[in-house]
Protein backbone atom coordinates (compact mmCIF):
# COMPACT_ATOMS: atom_id res chain seq x y z
CA UNK A 1 0.00 0.00 0.00
CA UNK A 2 1.50 3.43 -0.78
CA UNK A 3 0.13 6.84 0.06
CA UNK A 4 -2.44 7.42 -2.56
CA UNK A 5 -3.49 3.62 -1.19
CA UNK A 6 -3.75 4.99 2.07
CA UNK A 7 -5.68 8.26 0.90
CA UNK A 8 -8.64 6.56 -0.73
CA UNK A 9 -8.79 3.84 2.11
CA UNK A 10 -9.61 6.23 4.60
CA UNK A 11 -11.54 8.62 2.21
CA UNK A 12 -13.66 5.46 1.61
CA UNK A 13 -14.08 4.43 5.27
CA UNK A 14 -14.48 7.71 6.88
CA UNK A 15 -17.08 8.85 4.10
CA UNK A 16 -15.01 12.32 2.85
CA UNK A 17 -13.47 13.78 -0.51
CA UNK A 18 -9.87 12.67 -1.63
CA UNK A 19 -8.65 15.83 -1.57
CA UNK A 20 -9.69 16.60 2.29
CA UNK A 21 -8.50 13.56 3.01
CA UNK A 22 -4.83 14.13 1.57
CA UNK A 23 -4.45 16.80 3.95
CA UNK A 24 -5.40 15.12 6.84
CA UNK A 25 -3.18 12.00 5.97
CA UNK A 26 -0.31 15.06 5.30
CA UNK A 27 -0.84 16.69 8.28
CA UNK A 28 -0.73 13.51 10.59
CA UNK A 29 2.97 12.81 9.32
CA UNK A 30 3.97 16.08 9.73
CA UNK A 31 2.71 16.36 13.04
CA UNK A 32 4.72 13.26 13.84
CA UNK A 33 7.58 14.30 11.80
CA UNK A 34 7.67 17.56 13.96
CA UNK A 35 7.79 15.45 17.07
CA UNK A 36 9.93 13.09 16.22
CA UNK A 37 12.46 16.26 15.21
CA UNK A 38 12.03 17.49 18.83
CA UNK A 39 13.30 14.06 19.81
CA UNK A 40 9.79 12.93 20.94
CA UNK A 41 8.42 9.69 21.25
CA UNK A 42 4.85 9.26 19.23
CA UNK A 43 2.60 6.88 20.53
CA UNK A 44 -0.62 6.04 19.45
CA UNK A 45 -2.18 3.46 21.58
CA UNK A 46 -3.13 -0.17 19.85
CA UNK A 47 -1.06 0.84 16.90
CA UNK A 48 2.43 1.31 17.94
CA UNK A 49 5.07 3.64 19.10
CA UNK A 50 7.98 6.30 17.19
CA UNK A 51 10.87 7.38 18.27
CA UNK A 52 14.58 8.27 17.62
CA UNK A 53 17.37 6.29 18.10
CA UNK A 54 21.03 7.30 18.19
CA UNK A 55 23.91 5.18 17.38
CA UNK A 56 27.15 6.55 17.81
CA UNK A 57 30.29 6.95 15.40
CA UNK A 58 32.18 4.03 14.95
CA UNK A 59 34.99 2.58 12.90
CA UNK A 60 34.38 -0.14 10.20
CA UNK A 61 36.10 -2.02 7.22
CA UNK A 62 35.78 -1.79 4.02
CA UNK A 63 35.02 -5.28 2.79
CA UNK A 64 37.19 -4.97 -1.06
CA UNK A 65 40.13 -3.11 0.23
CA UNK A 66 40.30 -4.19 4.27
CA UNK A 67 40.89 -0.05 4.90
CA UNK A 68 39.45 1.20 7.97
CA UNK A 69 36.68 3.83 7.54
CA UNK A 70 34.97 6.08 10.02
CA UNK A 71 31.08 5.69 10.60
CA UNK A 72 29.99 8.80 11.43
CA UNK A 73 27.00 8.76 14.32
CA UNK A 74 23.36 8.95 13.40
CA UNK A 75 20.31 9.32 13.85
CA UNK A 76 16.98 7.11 12.91
CA UNK A 77 13.71 6.25 12.84
CA UNK A 78 12.06 2.83 15.14
CA UNK A 79 8.79 1.27 14.98
CA UNK A 80 7.63 -0.78 18.03
CA UNK A 81 4.23 -2.26 17.14
CA UNK A 82 1.64 -2.11 19.70
CA UNK A 83 -0.33 -5.47 21.12
CA UNK A 84 -3.70 -4.38 19.18
CA UNK A 85 -1.57 -4.40 15.85
CA UNK A 86 0.47 -7.37 16.71
CA UNK A 87 -2.79 -9.48 17.01
CA UNK A 88 -4.96 -8.28 14.10
CA UNK A 89 -1.89 -9.43 11.83
CA UNK A 90 -1.33 -12.64 13.50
Amino acid sequence: MNKNDLISAVADQADLPKAKTAELVDAVFTAIEAALKRKEEVRLVGFGSFATATRKASTGRNPRTGEEIKIAASTSVRFKPGKALKDAVN
